[in-house]
């Protein structure tokens, strides 16, 4: 499978998880999906930031494209923890003068 096609299908699966994390105001973005190596990148945004939910959210992102996904082995979830929100965010939350924090490998 192509990297391509692996990313779109990823991005189909995100669109079909998207009305929860919508619901709450959050955004994601599939940022890599390596079919050879199995790694896929998503980045959570909006409300996402600073949700003392993330975790959970990333956690089930992580464990449900594992299970659905033959070609997916390792998955990274990237939750913003500071950052602009305003009308200058772009997709998957980022955009303005974003301020990483590194409060753990999950979060930017």
């Amino acid at each position: 499978m192509s990297d391509d096609t692996l990313k779109e299908q990823i991005e189909n699966w995100m669109v079909g998880q998207m009305p929860i994390i919508q619901m709450h105001g959050g955004t994601s973005v599939v940022r890599e999906a390596n079919s050879e190596t199995g790694e896929v990148v998503v980045e959570l945004g909006g409300t996402c930031s600073g949700c003392g939910i993330s975790n959970v959210t990333a956690t089930n992102i992580k464990a449900d494209l594992i299970r659905d996904f033959e070609d997916v082995r390792d998955v990274t979830v990237k939750v913003p923890s500071t950052g602009d929100q305003g009308s200058s965010t772009v997709e998957g939350g980022r955009g303005g003068e974003l301020q990483f924090s590194n409060e753990s490998a999950e979060h930017f």
